[in-house]
């Protein structure tokens, strides 16, 4: 009976102990597809726990008066499913969340919540230092002009 104990006690402590969390930081630059191709600029901050992370990502689209396309603001807090750090320098992930968007175009403007899934890879370069890829498609809801977008973008990512 006490050596089952202590087995237990003994799995259980090494499976329960903590892994070592890692956090990085991205800036990007990219393009908006829809409707009209436009520069996308933000960053993202999160925590990642092994294969699951967690992180917040701000995201802005200038309007083009122009095309009529609209300019896009995106606040989402999203969670991620990754393959662990160091696989060959490749750090593949699919991701998801939800938050909220503003879309303006000339006087007209819309704010209200939004979906998100995709996925990328983040790619080391030297040290803490990593190229980060990113495919995403936000479904708007409420009163957007456009409510399937599609960005993708390329950006600098520090681990920290």
């Amino acid at each position: 009976m006490r050596s089952r104990f202590v087995i237990a006690a003994t799995l259980l402590a090494l499976f329960a102990a903590p892994r070592p969390a890692s956090a990085d930081a991205t800036l990007f630059l990219g393009a908006t597809t829809s409707p009209e191709n436009r520069a996308v600029r933000g960053f993202a901050g999160g925590v990642s726990l092994l294969i699951i992370g967690f992180e917040f990502e701000y995201a802005n689209t200038q309007e083009d008066a122009t095309t009529h396309a609209p300019s896009l603001r995106t606040y989402s807090g999203n969670i991620l499913v990754q393959t662990p750090p160091g696989f060959s320098g490749f750090q593949f992930y699919a991701t998801t969340g939800t938050g909220f968007f503003r879309e303006r175009l000339g006087s007209d403007q819309e704010t209200s919540y939004a979906f998100n899934s995709g996925g990328g890879a983040k790619i080391s370069l030297a040290g803490p230092l990593r190229v980060r890829l990113d495919y995403r498609i936000f479904n708007l809801r409420g009163d957007a002009r456009h409510s399937t977008v599609q960005r993708v973008y390329a950006g600098l990512n520090l681990m920290f």
